[in-house]
């Protein structure tokens, strides 16, 4: 039972991360009137989160090895409540800028911190599920963002709605602190500090490992195209290039979530149980991302609106299947470099994100700005990624095998030994 209120307590405060997160989002009309702020400079809100999230991940999974997962979380909800905060009380745009990087900062250590939790607590046959529920349900977040938040912003105002998140924020802090416990045995972290150099040679050898980099580019391959398309470029192509109306793509993104939430729960049940089958599960991930994706750019016309349903549910299996490259950290690195390993891979699909969103806006305004044709060859750019992602886990995951049956032959060795 501890168990469960230790894990349900970091869930908590990653579903107020998600909602910090994605605050600004709805608030986006809001927001430019009170800063006096143009589209192009609202954009830079999204940019700045995942550049800061994507920059934050290896410092913050070495700081998760040094002070645990508690230390961490309550540290990442302390940062995102100051963010809201300031967000709620002050109408100058540089600091509301500054303000959310705070909160992009915050949010980078929490979702690992939350993940390390699950293998010190759970049996090992439990983890995947368990990795899956709590990316599953950190979106829960962004259904609050959405509904009540919403809610707030548009009855009571601007500080009201921003101060309530900054109160939820926390809370999550106080109850971090004063129920989650790292280990069963007590907080195994290292205690000794560390040198400039030695940190780099941690950083460099948690690299090395071929499951790290297998990790990286599964969360890569994986998670990008429905991180870009529900982040920045989804919305405007449905209703521009796709003639949908808002409300039509809105039920869309709320099919993505349904979908994402489905099959986290198949994907951690198989890869439980089949853990030798995970690569070949996110390899499938891939392929069907890609090939949908080439369904419907191929047509000269607009897509029928089952096709793009199919097109959004096939997508979004790509977020629950990024969480099985957490799974292949946690099987191929030792748990004291577990959470630098958690940032390299949580690394992926964020930096591939970041480049996909920065290249597409690129190519959409060397087109003229949005339309059918120039979404189409925008949207080209993803098959350079996975390209890159399914090479590197190709290489990767024949580099792990191999390391992985060159130690089951020395441990047996070792067993058979005459002392």
């Amino acid at each position: 039972m501890r168990a469960w209120v230790i894990w349900s307590t970091g869930l908590l405060a990653y579903i107020v991360a998600v909602l910090d997160r994605t605050t600004l989002g709805v608030s986006g009309l809001e927001a430019a009137d009170r800063f006096a702020a143009g589209p192009s400079v609202l954009s830079t809100f999204v940019v700045l989160q995942v550049v800061v999230y994507a920059c934050a991940q290896v410092p913050a999974g070495i700081l998760l090895d040094r002070y645990g997962s508690r230390v961490l979380i309550v540290a990442g909800a302390a940062l995102m409540a100051t963010g809201q905060i300031t967000l709620a009380l002050t109408s100058s745009l540089p600091l509301a800028i500054g303000a959310r990087a705070v909160v992009g900062l915050g949010d980078a250590v929490t979702f690992i911190s939350v993940l390390r939790l699950v293998p010190h607590w759970f049996p090992p046959k439990q983890v995947p599920l368990l990795t899956q529920l709590t990316g599953i349900c950190g979106q829960l977040g962004q259904v609050l963002s959405a509904l009540p938040f919403l809610a707030l912003l548009t009855g009571a105002g601007w500080a009201t709605a921003y101060a309530s998140v900054t109160a939820l924020g926390a809370l999550a802090m106080v109850l971090a602190f004063a129920l989650i416990k790292d280990t069963p045995h007590g907080r195994k972290v290292a205690t000794e500090a560390m040198t400039v150099r030695a940190t780099l040679s941690s950083v460099k050898t948690v690299w090395l490992r071929p499951g790290t980099r297998l990790g990286f580019f599964t969360h890569m391959g994986t998670q990008f195209s429905v991180t870009v398309f529900a982040l920045m470029w989804g919305v405007p192509y449905l209703t521009v290039a796709q003639g949908l109306s808002t409300a039509t793509a809105g039920a869309l993104l709320t099919v993505s979530v349904v979908a994402a939430i489905s099959a986290g729960i198949v994907i951690g049940i198989v890869t439980g149980r089949l853990p030798h089958r995970r690569s070949r599960v996110v390899l499938l991930i891939i392929a069907s991302n890609a090939i949908i994706w080439t369904v419907v750019l191929a047509l000269p016309s607009r897509a029928p609106l089952w096709l793009l349903v199919v097109l959004v549910v096939v997508i979004s299996v790509g977020g629950p299947g990024s969480m099985v490259g957490f799974d292949f950290a946690r099987t191929f690195n030792p748990s004291s470099t577990l959470g630098t390993a958690q940032g390299m891979v949580n690394m992926g699909g964020f930096l591939a994100a970041l480049m996909v969103m920065q290249a597409m806006g690129a190519i959409l305004d060397a087109s003229g700005g949005y339309s059918f044709d120039s979404f189409h060859v925008a949207w080209t750019v993803q098959y350079a990624v996975w390209t890159i992602a399914v090479v590197g886990i190709l290489i990767t995951r024949r580099k792990a095998r191999r390391l992985m049956k060159a130690e089951q032959e020395r441990s047996l060795l070792e067993t058979f030994e005459p002392r």
